[in-house]
């Protein structure tokens, strides 16, 4: 069961509407990084958990991150409060508004389109997507998954913290980026405190490979380093006339009864390409200038 209360969770103080600032703060409402986004993968993580400490806490993440989307959305209305009140009441000129809109990007999407409010797309007006959730079902997995969204959600909230003149909107994104680090310490206490947390799942890895660096990027700016170097590690340099790592010839093969392989040897030929003609082609008969070096029409 969910209640909401009225108050947001950090109080926002907006000095001036700013269109073009609102449609950059669309980037944490409905981007991939964005707060929706995270709300729904770590519910969804917590419904199917098994674990009642985990599910817990993604409960109570994702329901914070909700609280966040409200936050990034009112300041999105907020920005855009001057132009909503405009665009209902027709108070410019359509070209002194659409210029007033604009102000040199594509704010005029969000305020033509919705109207001032808020919007589930991306910055670039790129609509939400339920495929930005990678949840796959597996603790150690999506643990890690949710440390990787903490930190590139951190990351957006620079940059929008760096672009923002207003101090008030400056300061209510600073206590966001602030709860993803939070939130990021919160994922990795979570996973290290699954014994055997590496690697994901059950079934173990081929220990032939497991330790086995291959050099396949050969050539200047070649490194060494603890990522493939030392006891932990086997280093392979990829040559050209390298042999598949797990020998053999290096062709797929497969067995075939006696018939099925009939039936492949009778279409392999009905469909073989001959080496011994050039025919003239479509391309060759409506050949122009650009057209390259071309088979000659008789």
């Amino acid at each position: 069961m969910f209640m909401h209360n009225k108050n947001l969770m950090y109080t926002v103080r907006v000095a001036e509407p700013d269109p073009k600032l609102a449609s950059l703060m669309l980037e944490q409402f409905g981007g991939p990084q964005g707060e929706l986004a995270a709300a729904l993968r770590y519910f969804t993580q917590g419904l199917a958990d098994e674990d009642p400490g985990r599910k817990d806490m993604l409960i109570d993440i994702a329901t914070e991150e909700l609280s966040h989307l409200e936050i990034i959305g009112s300041i999105v209305a907020m920005l855009t409060k001057g132009v909503k009140g405009k665009l209902a009441e027709g108070a410019e000129e359509v070209t002194d508004l659409y210029a007033d809109i604009a102000k040199g990007n594509g704010s005029h999407t969000l305020a033509l389109l919705y109207g001032g409010g808020p919007a589930l797309t991306n910055s670039a007006g790129q609509l939400w997507t339920g495929g930005y959730i990678d949840s796959i079902g597996e603790p150690t997995a999506d643990l890690r998954s949710n440390i990787a969204a903490e930190s590139r959600a951190k990351i957006i909230y620079e940059r929008l913290i760096n672009i923002t003149p207003d101090p008030g909107v400056k300061d209510a994104l600073t206590f966001l980026m602030t709860r993803e680090v939070a939130h990021q310490k919160m994922f990795e206490k979570a996973l290290y405190s699954i014994e055997n947390n590496f690697p994901p799942g059950k079934l173990p890895g081929n220990p032939e490979y497991t330790d086995k660096y291959y050099n396949m990027s050969q050539g200047d700016g070649d490194m060494r380093g603890p990522w493939n170097q030392g006891e932990q590690w086997e280093f392979v340099n990829i040559t050209p006339d390298q042999a598949p790592v797990s020998g053999g010839d290096g062709n797929p093969s497969v067995r075939l009864a006696a018939e099925e392989m009939k039936a492949v040897n009778e279409a392999a030929k009905r469909t073989m390409s001959r080496t011994d003609v050039n025919p003239v082609t479509g391309a060759d008969l409506g050949a122009g200038p650009g057209s390259g070096k071309m088979t000659p029409v008789k």
